[in-house]
């Protein structure tokens, strides 16, 4: 049975996690059906957002502990392959050139909550709970460090990983750890409407805007004005961009 379950909803494309009986815990079996489940949606030409959720109470418990029990005693070369697994999945939703919107209910904890971070958008329940407790049993937050640290700074991820501690959805807000707490009375409603405003956009301006964004991470601010003005040159050439200009004038004209 698959870990997860797809469902495209016009131009939205649905990832929902789906193992609520063990709190979505990801192993090697849920990285490879997400892994596989972001690649077919990126070659849907009708997906132009996609929505990662799950089922269930919570978001995702982080790394399936009883999974790595089994690999206990297993050699390097297989540890590496099933940390690879997850990795690679963090590092497709960041090259994918459609935006990904996570939300999330209940706990998102240790690699649930480095899924969500890898995340462009977060959309977070007013009751959602967010962690790395890694330390707590001798492992490390070792790949989603590299996601958390951009998302919060130094200070915070610091203090999130070396104590381990949980957070509420607010605190996670304020630190720049989710994009917004949504109340519970509008929590469906809320992630809907911000789905479909993404897909009326034109999917190449979806996919220069998101690329551009990611890119500056590696580009020091000189390059980064550089590589804005090559993106704002290459949008200005697309059939999207010349229809809305000529859209808006046509409506100021009318006005």
């Amino acid at each position: 049975m698959t870990r997860v379950r797809l469902l495209r909803d016009g131009a939205v494309g649905r990832i929902i996690l789906a193992r609520p009986e063990k709190r979505n815990a990801l192993d090697r079996r849920m990285a490879d059906d997400l892994f596989a489940a972001l690649a077919q949606f990126e070659s849907d030409a009708a997906c132009r957002v996609i929505h990662l959720g799950a089922e269930g109470e919570d978001f995702c418990a982080g790394v399936d502990l009883e999974a790595l029990e089994r690999m206990l005693e297993a050699g390097s070369d297989a540890q590496r392959a099933d940390a690879e697994a997850l990795g690679r999945v963090f590092l497709a939703i960041r090259a994918l050139m459609k935006p990904v919107v996570c939300t999330v209910r209940g706990r998102a904890l240790a690699g649930g909550a480095g899924l969500a971070t890898a995340c462009d958008i977060v959309l977070a329940h007013e009751g959602a709970e967010f962690g790395y407790p890694e330390v707590r049993v001798g492992f490390v937050p070792a790949m989603v460090m590299t996601m958390l640290r951009r998302a919060v700074g130094e200070k915070h991820a610091a203090d999130l990983v070396l104590t381990g501690r949980i957070i509420s959805a607010e605190e996670a807000e304020r630190i720049g750890l989710v994009s917004r707490v949504v109340p519970a009375a509008t929590f469906d409603d809320d992630i809907n409407a911000t789905l479909e405003q993404i897909s009326l956009a034109p999917p190449t301006s979806l996919a220069l805007t998101k690329w551009l964004f990611h890119k500056l991470d590696a580009l020091s601010f000189e390059d980064g004005i550089a590589a804005g003005v090559v993106t704002n040159v290459e949008s200005r050439a697309t059939d999207a961009f010349k229809a809305g200009v000529r859209r808006f004038t046509q409506r100021k004209n009318r006005e």
